[in-house]
């Protein structure tokens, strides 16, 4: 493996006092760089931020005003880029951190942008330390949680891997033992998933788990390990101790299309017939006007948009042609009518199938 991202939890990272456990940290940081020294790439996702600024204020409830939350944020994420960079710095390697929302994945320039600054960092000896911007984040432009992120961010750079440390040693099966390798995330696996609600953090099992689905899909190598374990990461690198290893796919899905599958959060929906699902499941078709029967959400043209069935389940993805107020006028319309009905026409497809993914296990 040439390039590995990490992501850390807020449990790895805080003690149960709250505040940041720089021994923990130390402890990562010191086996980071003897991975580093013998050549492999390293990215941090790292929670934290909000702990660590819990911890420095004597906080012990987490508070409902967003306003102060993103104030704990802003206080724990220096706090939090301070402790790591102390700790790199003397293993003679520096810190670059970004900040993201979902905003820089949804726009392509922009998550393209974050591939290039990945990059550069690295060739100056920087392990980019990256977290979702949580000092103005919002409903409207959040990513969700940095498990979904760290898989992004895996595929974006190219990594090989994703390691996902937690508290845990892996997802258990029925008898409570770590499940050691999988090769999809199944229903069987779906159904081991407790999504269990922490004091800190916003993900659980079952963000880990879907984000290793992600990164299957694509190519990468996903780990769930105990980040609390002495040398996880080398043992983890050196097949050994116990954690859960989901197997890569051997074809992965096109950049782009992943992208459009699960880069960027949809804007709305297309309701399509029998007939349209068919010709895209089946026959490899684009999306028609005359197979969409309704609609819901607005968008612009360019803006990915979900495709369901008449149940209202998603089985597709795509860059729609037409903005909603568009489609609105043009749904069950044949091809040759929507220059009639808008008055012009730029495209025969709303979605042309390289602009579309079909969405695994839709059935």
């Amino acid at each position: 493996m040439k390039r590995i991202v990490i992501k850390i939890g807020t449990k790895v990272l805080t003690g149960r006092d709250g505040r940041l456990d720089e021994e923990a940290i130390r402890s990562l940081v010191g086996q980071i760089s003897k991975m580093l020294n013998s050549g492999i790439e390293v990215l941090i996702v790292s929670s934290g931020a909000i702990g660590a600024g819990m911890g420095i204020l004597k906080m012990k409830k987490l508070p409902e005003s967003l306003a102060e939350l993103q104030a704990i944020a802003s206080i724990g994420q220096t706090a939090l880029m301070n402790v790591y960079n102390k700790y790199f710095v003397s293993n003679s390697y520096f810190t670059g951190q970004i900040l993201l929302t979902q905003d820089d994945f949804d726009d392509r320039a922009r998550y393209l942008n974050i591939k290039y600054t990945i990059n550069t960092l690295i060739s100056h000896r920087a392990v980019p330390i990256i977290n979702e911007n949580d000092t103005i984040r919002t409903d409207e432009i959040k990513c969700g949680d940095n498990d979904r992120i760290s898989s992004l961010v895996a595929d974006l750079s190219g990594a090989d891997a994703l390691i996902m440390l937690t508290d845990v040693d892996g997802l258990l099966d029925e008898e409570g033992k770590c499940i050691k390798e999988a090769d999809a995330v199944t229903g069987k696996i779906s159904s081991l998933v407790k999504n269990t609600k922490k004091t800190l953090g916003t993900g659980g099992m079952q963000t880990k788990v879907m984000a290793a689905e992600f990164c299957v899909n694509s190519g990468i190598e996903c780990y769930i390990a105990n980040g609390k374990r002495d040398n996880v990461l080398l043992n983890v690198i050196d097949k050994k101790g116990s954690f859960t290893h989901f197997r890569a796919r051997a074809k992965r899905i096109s950049a782009k299309k992943r992208w459009i599958g699960f880069g960027s959060k949809a804007k709305g929906a297309l309701i399509v017939d029998d007939g349209a699902k068919e010709a895209l499941l089946k026959h490899n078709k684009s999306l028609l006007s005359a197979g969409i029967s309704e609609m819901s959400g607005q968008f612009c043209i360019g803006d990915i948009v979900k495709i369901c069935d008449k149940r209202q389940k998603e089985f597709a993805r795509g860059i729609s042609n037409y903005s909603s107020e568009e489609i609105l006028r043009i749904k069950g319309r044949k091809t040759q009518e929507i220059e009639t009905v808008l008055g012009y026409k730029d495209h025969d497809e709303v979605i042309h199938r390289d602009n579309l993914i079909i969405i695994e296990n839709s059935e």
